[in-house]
């Protein structure tokens, strides 16, 4: 009855994890046109900018030229900024009239203009277009800055627009510290059509790929993939694998649990593998998109992780009988490879936490459930060596052994 219980509890703590993992990734990944602004501000067009993990909201009045934005990032660092631009001479970083948003010293949030002259020249003064209503909010770890701008008519109605996030200030007087220059930093660039509320982003290769989203919108494709690769990934080598090899350690001791314990235990593995497999997959599609874009330590540990789980599910069906002469070398093989799945799979899921850099929730529910199994771990460590050494003095006082076989 007991280990009937501890299978339930695990089952229920598994069950319960996942869901709140899931649910936790669903609200770090709204869509533009599901975002909640501050003071219920409403804007006709909005969308789910291609790189970055940035929103655009905006209302725009042909008559008076005037354009009410609401753009939303996450910073490089929590102590980071964030800036949109238009650019009325190219398309890239050079030229950008632009609006930046910061946490001061006092720790409250501000909104400055800055003229991109070039790329060592980064100057905070006037721009070319009037601005008001400049305001930001920090929530989440996600800024949120808000403008009212109005535009020269030789603007037009489509405009080169370019958005950045940055890790820290150089000191009070509002210099930046430099910008990452990862394939998101360097293609956040694009064409906004203030009318129909299409934007376009760089893809990296010189071309466009359009991104329309309107008060309906949608999440741009990559930013779907990585949030799939992400909870793929975690519920896969951050969950099931652990989870499978717990079960495997601990309930096999527990006469009551046998042979439960292996289906329980096989389960988990092939579904984490299956699952596994799916976030190897689009986490290589993610790697194709990004065009020599770093990371190359979180891709490597991906397939050598791949490779040790993929000889880990051969072992269940070379598994030689308990008395046959090669189940001790069969142990070896498949213990060392298990801990060492369990171990890469951890770190790697913790690397792409570091790049996809999703709100803090996201990292604290896999530490929070990494911590929960840790406990689960030590009250079953204690409990098994209880079990095992009443069977040692059983064995002694009675003459002989007949415990579970826990090899």
């Amino acid at each position: 009855m007991a280990a009937s219980n501890s299978n339930t509890s695990i089952i229920f703590l598994y069950t319960f994890l996942v869901l709140l993992l899931l649910q936790t990734q669903i609200s770090n990944s709204l869509t533009c046109s599901s975002q909640k602004l501050s003071k219920n501000k409403l804007y006709k067009q909005c969308s789910d900018l291609p790189k970055l993990d940035s929103y655009l909201h905006w209302t725009y009045d042909s008559s008076k030229s005037s354009l009410d934005i609401a753009f939303i990032a996450p910073p490089a660092k929590p102590d980071g900024w964030i800036a949109w631009a238009i650019n009325p001479t190219s398309t890239g970083m050079v030229g950008s009239q632009t609006l930046v948003a910061y946490k001061q010293s006092d720790g409250s949030m501000t909104v400055k203009t800055y003229n991109i002259t070039s790329y060592k020249d980064v100057l905070l003064g006037k721009i070319g277009f009037q601005v008001s209503k400049m305001e930001a909010e920090y929530v989440d770890g996600v800024i949120k800055m808000y403008a009212s701008i109005v535009l020269p008519q030789t603007y037009g109605k489509v405009v080169n627009h370019v958005w950045q996030i940055g890790p820290s200030l150089k000191n009070e007087n509002g210099d930046l510290n430099v910008h990452g220059f990862a394939a998101d930093n360097i293609n956040s660039v694009g064409k906004l059509d203030l009318m129909s509320g299409s934007t376009g982003g760089s893809s990296g290769g010189g071309g466009t790929i359009s991104t329309t989203t309107t008060s309906g919108g949608g999440i741009s494709s990559k930013l779907k993939k990585k949030n799939i690769h992400g909870v793929l990934n975690a519920v896969s080598w951050g969950m099931l694998f652990p989870i499978g090899a717990v079960i495997a350690r601990y309930l096999r001791v527990f006469e009551a649990a046998d042979p439960a314990w292996f289906y329980l235990h096989v389960f988990c593995q092939l579904s984490g593998y299956a699952i596994g497999v799916a976030g190897w997959a689009t986490g290589l599609q993610l790697g194709k998109q990004a065009q020599g874009f770093g990371n190359t330590l979180h891709r490597n540990i991906g397939i050598t992780l791949f490779t040790f789980a993929t000889l880990q599910i051969f072992a269940l069906f070379v598994r030689p009988k308990k008395d046959h002469k090669l189940r001790f070398y069969w142990n070896i093989y498949h213990h060392g490879l298990g801990y060492s799945v369990l171990v890469l799979g951890i770190i790697n899921v913790f690397k792409g936490l570091d790049i996809l850099q999703p709100l803090k929730k996201w990292k604290t529910s896999c530490i929070i459930f990494l911590c929960v199994l840790a406990g689960i771990v030590l009250v079953l460590e204690v409990l098994t060596w209880v079990v095992v050494l009443k069977r040692k003095s059983d064995k002694t006082s009675k003459g002989g052994y007949n415990g579970a076989n826990v090899s």
